[in-house]
């Protein structure tokens, strides 16, 4: 199901954890009531890490990773990797990364198979994005943004894109990452996808601004009431027609 959080009464939740099939990271220094949302749905299922990036907490946007690894800036300490190291399951591989567009989660955003990264990313960065998170890597924009991973949330039941996104352009993304995608907005609005909701397979954490409508809108797309996307339409149409007949 969708849970919506606060980070220091911030909504931008997206800037301050990181969510994968495998594992959950938190920024470090929140209020223990952060912490304890992602405790209480996940802390029995994958490890849930607190830690710093290069000193900082915005670990959401600097971090890219899915199941199989996980992707940090080369400003990583080395002290903060060994953590990561020694609190990731062994099954996940930790790589830094030697990019000049530093703030990973804003380029990169992927699922478990695929990967879009900004246009203007290394090659080397992505033979590199290729071979650890073991994804198919693509070169792309959305509504014309070339920071993916600010506009997007991806799982691997599906997708929510920048509300400008062109149907056509939301095909041509659907296409390439084989699940189905919807256009929409998140904390009231916001067209920042990323930074407001973090999401996996079953699980997805919204900022505390998000209305029940957009919360609706992830749970279906996300499939996390076992819904299919169709059902959003569907079902709404059968609310008004309940309410007005």
């Amino acid at each position: 199901m969708a849970v919506r959080a606060q980070f220091e009464n911030n909504n931008d939740i997206g800037v301050f954890a990181k969510l994968t099939n495998a594992y959950c990271l938190t920024a470090i220094g929140g209020s223990e009531n952060f912490y304890s949302v992602f405790e209480s749905e996940l802390g029995d299922v994958i490890p849930i890490v607190h830690t710093s990036i290069a000193g900082t907490r915005i670990i959401g946007r600097l971090t890219a990773g899915n199941r199989h690894g996980l992707l940090v800036p080369n400003t990583t300490t080395d002290q903060e990797l060994q953590h990561l190291r020694n609190a990731l399951p062994d099954s996940v591989a930790i790589q830094r990364i030697e990019e000049r567009l530093s703030a990973l989660g804003n380029v990169i955003a992927c699922n478990d198979y695929v990967a879009l990264v900004h246009p203007d990313i290394d090659r080397e960065t992505e033979e590199i994005i290729a071979d650890v998170l073991k994804v198919e890597v693509f070169r792309q924009t959305v509504a014309d943004q070339v920071l993916v991973g600010s506009y997007c949330a991806l799982s691997n039941q599906g997708g929510l894109v920048h509300p400008r996104t062109s149907i056509q352009d939301q095909e041509e993304l659907s296409s390439l990452l084989q699940v189905p995608l919807v256009a929409g907005t998140i904390n009231r609005g916001s067209d920042v996808i990323g930074s407001g909701l973090v999401v996996n397979d079953w699980c997805a954490f919204a900022g505390l601004d998000t209305t029940s409508t957009e919360i609706s809108v992830v749970e279906r797309i996300f499939k996390l009431q076992n819904a299919q996307p169709t059902a959003i339409v569907n079902e709404m149409r059968d609310t008004l027609i309940d309410t007005y007949s």
